[in-house]
């Protein structure tokens, strides 16, 4: 689909799920708060918000490509993006290990379609991150439609963030964030409106773990990735299906870098997961979907 330069012969790993959360002047994706109480959640204190160039030393030191993105959630929460544009400029720079996603928040109506359409056209982005709960819309509202149809056509897979958050964990009222629109089975209406859009739900889907297999079972162009729970945490229907109906629709993510890929993968080599596909999960997978093997 582009000129990405990433060579999978040398590749361990591609992680699709990471996160851009300061820009280059220092700016946060979400308001201090917010960030607290996701630390707080994942027990990660003190961690350091990594630039997108220093993400990319991390991943190239691992073998490892790691898809980029940031959460655009200016409505709900009055606060102001990460610009897409610098990160997929930034992944550019080192496109031997970072793969550029955007988020356009589905408020923005026309002018966030119109977004869309420039950012893979002019800038190499190669899918779009959504959280419905920090964005407050309904994955099924037909006020995102016009924006699920224009990334259909281009060709670029929708990663949605699915079940609980941390973000706003134990903040009075949980920071505003309602749950209840990352419940994975409000997507199998996109699956079943936009049937070519390839969809990422995000995490093992607590408290809708069942729904979210039930969904990518169903739906062919719907998958799964495995970032924010430590493998060890993983519901056990989750690794059964991994290891069987899912094998060719599960993905390595680790939510980086709230939890890192060190961690997740040394506890991933312990669950019970057939030789034949951890590669899959680990690689292949991600690739295929990404569109990154070569003709």
């Amino acid at each position: 689909m582009s000129d990405i330069e990433l060579d999978l012969s040398q590749l361990t790993a591609i992680d699709v799920h990471t996160h851009a959360e300061v820009s280059k002047d220092g700016h946060g994706a979400l308001s201090p708060e917010l960030f607290g109480a996701s630390e707080h959640y994942f027990k990660a204190h003190g961690h350091r918000q990594p630039t997108v160039d220093e993400m990319a030393s991390y991943y190239r030191e691992r073998r490892m490509a790691a898809v980029v993105f940031t959460v655009d959630a200016e409505h709900a929460t009055g606060h102001p993006r990460i610009a897409n544009e610098e990160i997929a400029e930034s992944c550019a720079a080192h496109d031997d290990v970072l793969i550029p996603f955007a988020s356009v928040d589905p408020h923005k109506g026309r002018a966030g379609v119109r977004e869309a359409r420039r950012l893979v056209a002019e800038h190499g982005v190669r899918g779009f991150k959504f959280h419905p709960s920090i964005q407050a819309f309904s994955p099924n509202d037909p006020l995102a439609y016009p924006l699920y149809e224009a990334i259909e056509e281009l060709g670029v897979p929708a990663l949605f963030h699915t079940g609980q958050t941390g973000i706003g964990a134990g903040v009075p009222g949980g920071g505003g964030i309602r749950l209840k629109y990352s419940n994975p089975m409000l997507i199998d209406d996109v699956a079943v409106d936009f049937p070519q859009l390839r969809v990422i739900l995000a995490h093992p889907s607590f408290p809708w773990q069942d729904e979210a297999l039930s969904v990518a079972t169903h739906k062919p162009h719907v998958y799964i990735d495995l970032s924010g729970w430590s493998p060890k945490y993983f519901p056990p229907q989750l690794v059964r299906y991994a290891n069987t109906l899912l094998k060719d629709k599960v993905l390595f993510g680790s939510d980086y870098p709230v939890i890192t890929p060190d961690r997740w993968l040394a506890d991933f080599a312990e669950l019970d997961i057939k030789p034949e596909v951890r590669p899959k999960i680990l690689k292949e997978n991600a690739a295929r979907l990404l569109d990154l093997l070569k003709d």
